[in-house]
């Protein structure tokens, strides 16, 4: 006599719904998984085929910034530091420095916010996005470890550009500290990325012109791309080095700092406050992020 199997049996209150996953092939961890792995997929997927955009939007800034103060103004006799012996060089070597730390911001801004901004304003992709099988901060997180990655390669495109373009006699002296270098890098882009994940659930597109005059600018023309934050410490009110201890509200100053350190010799900021306050700031902007993701998709 053939042997009829039953089906598994619905859910109960006592059974969830992860244990009737293991018994269908697979628990809702292992499809959490399997559908995080294929959204990153589809995100590097989808650079790969803007790579004609991408590449121009991430080597055209540092590339200008160089380009500008470590070859044109030398040219013209209007070398920053060209004051004193070896000033040109030196900032050269405080301005590199600088340039990857903002480049990543740059990127964490674009690969993040921007298209998060459209997506919920104009396209609705994000629509899709969460109807895969995971929990939809696990679809968040996955914006701001595709961000993270992007802002890698704009970091790595930094060096060949300092180093070859700058005018003769302006060489950036780098001293490379790799265990600093190797660490600061992935905690400045994931600080970036979900910087850009909290802009973007929270500003529509009629705002994104506000976004970059009032937030985006500040904190790069105070964040230390440069100049070292050690020597704000003359700008003073009264004996009190205001601006000094203003821009350490600025998540970008300790990026910035954080490379100094990695990529100099000269005088920075400890790095026992430039790391407790940068994993400070990448799970502020990470759980800002999350919540308002929640907040406008849930909605």
């Amino acid at each position: 006599m053939a042997t009829v199997t039953a089906p598994p049996a619905a859910p109960t209150e006592s059974q969830p719904a992860s244990s009737l996953g293991s018994q269908i092939g697979r628990s809702a961890a292992r499809a959490s998984r399997s559908a995080f792995a294929a959204l990153l997929s589809r995100d590097l997927a989808v650079l790969k085929k803007n790579l004609r955009e991408f590449i121009p939007r991430t080597i055209i800034q540092p590339f200008l910034l160089v380009f500008v103060f470590l070859y044109v103004f030398p040219k013209i006799g209007q070398g920053v530091g060209g004051g004193r012996a070896g000033g040109e060089s030196a900032f050269a070597t405080i301005l590199v420095a600088g340039v990857v730390g903002l480049s990543i911001l740059f990127q964490g801004i674009q690969s993040v916010a921007l298209p998060m901004v459209q997506e919920f304003g104009y396209t609705k992709e994000i629509e899709d996005r969460v109807l895969a099988p995971l929990p939809v901060s696990l679809v968040a997180i996955g914006k701001v470890v595709a961000g993270a990655l992007q802002g890698l390669f704009a970091a790595c495109v930094v060096f060949p550009i300092a180093a070859f373009v700058h005018a003769s006699g302006v060489v950036p002296h780098l001293t490379i500290h790799w265990l600093i270098l190797i660490t600061m890098i992935p905690l400045a882009c994931v600080t970036t990325a979900s910087l850009g994940l909290t802009f973007g659930t929270r500003f529509d597109p009629r705002q994104v012109p506000a976004l970059f005059a009032l937030i985006i600018l500040p904190i790069t023309f105070l964040g230390g791309t440069y100049y070292a934050w050690t020597t704000l410490h003359p700008v003073q009110v009264g004996g009190f080095p205001w601006l000094q201890a203003l821009v350490t509200l600025n998540p970008l100053i300790y990026i910035t700092e954080g490379f100094r350190a990695a990529l100099t010799t000269a005088p920075h900021m400890h790095l026992y406050v430039i790391y407790p306050v940068l994993i400070g700031f990448a799970a502020l902007f990470l759980r800002l992020g999350i919540v308002g993701f929640r907040r406008r998709v849930l909605s």
